[in-house]
């Protein structure tokens, strides 16, 4: 099946803008005359230096981080994360987290390894089929940071506002990123895994506010401290170049859309189309409510396993790729990230409209 014929709906690895994959295609073999490719260049080379550098600008430029903040280009994916944000930021204390889906739950066990947490909010009693609003969030006064996950790739929901707390916020932005205005400055730390919205697996951004570099735990490892990680500039280690330099290209994208902004009003746009078709539905249900539901990843299902195979089976060999759902929350997910044409989205609607006629 051919590119042009063919709409990746995929949670992560997912859809990278095609400019910029055409861009490192040109570029593959021998990057800007330098006879390498990137690939094969040394991180400590001026050329790398430069392609490192250029690209930490575009991003704190294109998401207004504040110079108070630090941005890292680090491994590890957002697991990795799960761990050294309380080896670096609990100091022994207790911290809240929010537990909104399947994510949020795994980095508050695994933060439980080093000291204590506190349940602000939980949602599985539902399903996790909504966020909490702020008035339900039971935050502690001690709280060394306030954990939550911006977006749950598993059960499609969002949170639409920024949680008011005293603790510096921390949140888990991988599936969202980039696909609207951010207020930076209101974080303590924000990460993100890139193979959502940025660039290939391999890469997670941390933007960290400087006033919390140096509190890590005696047994935190060197490549884990965001204060070590910092005084090098990413580069204690050899950093992921490959990714970094198709963040890039992915930010040059983006800009040329007309930035953060643009990518927030195609969000809406693509989310609205499959919104609206599936709340007026014979067949389809959505799982997320109102009001928590998700612009990046739209679930849903028929109520009836065997008809959900029989729509993700026939559904791929139209073109519409990797909308089965996650082996947790079972059914089906449209993952509609930046690079996402609305176009993919217009087709898939269409699409459902007439399997269901036939099934109804």
């Amino acid at each position: 099946m051919a590119r042009d014929n063919a709409f990746n709906f995929s949670a992560g690895p997912s859809v990278m803008p095609l400019p910029a994959l055409e861009s490192a295609r040109d570029q593959l073999p021998d990057y800007m005359g330098s006879g390498v490719s990137v690939m094969e260049m040394s991180h400590r080379s001026k050329q790398f230096q430069e392609i490192f550098d250029s690209t930490k600008l575009k991003l704190r430029t294109l998401m207004q981080v504040p110079e108070t903040h630090d941005i890292l280009f680090l491994q590890g994916g957002a697991t990795l994360q799960f761990a050294a944000i309380p080896m670096n930021l609990l100091e022994g204390g207790c911290a809240d987290y929010a537990i909104t889906g399947n994510f949020s739950k795994k980095a508050a066990q695994e933060a439980e390894k080093y000291g204590s947490v506190h349940i602000a909010c939980d949602s599985s009693p539902t399903g996790h089929d909504r966020i909490p609003s702020q008035e339900e969030l039971d935050c502690t006064e001690v709280a060394k940071y306030f954990y939550y996950c911006a977006n749950n790739t598993v059960y499609g929901t969002e949170w639409q506002y920024v949680p008011r707390v005293s603790a510096p916020l921390v949140c888990d932005m991988s599936s969202d990123i980039l696909s609207y205005p951010v207020d930076v400055s209101r974080f303590g730390l924000i990460y993100a895994g890139a193979q959502k919205n940025m660039a290939p697996a391999g890469l997670t951004v941390v933007i960290v506010d400087k006033s919390l570099l140096g509190r890590e735990m005696a047994i935190t490892p060197q490549v884990m401290s965001y204060k070590i990680l910092s005084e090098h500039d990413s580069m204690l280690n050899t950093p992921p170049c490959w990714c970094i330099y198709m963040l890039g290209l992915t930010l040059d994208w983006v800009r040329a859309q007309g930035g953060v902004e643009a990518m927030d009003a195609l969000r809406r746009e693509r989310a609205a189309l499959l919104y609206d078709f599936l709340d007026n539905s014979r067949l389809f249900k959505a799982h997320a409510l109102p009001g928590s539901r998700s612009f990046m990843n739209v679930t849903f299902s028929t109520g009836n396993s065997d008809l959900d195979a029989e729509f993700v089976k026939a559904s791929s060999a139209r073109g519409f790729l990797n909308l089965k759902g996650h082996k947790v929350a079972g059914g089906m997910r449209a993952s509609i990230y930046n690079a996402m044409p609305v176009e993919g989205v217009k087709k898939l609607v269409n699409y459902m409209k007439e399997f269901e006629l036939s099934h109804v």
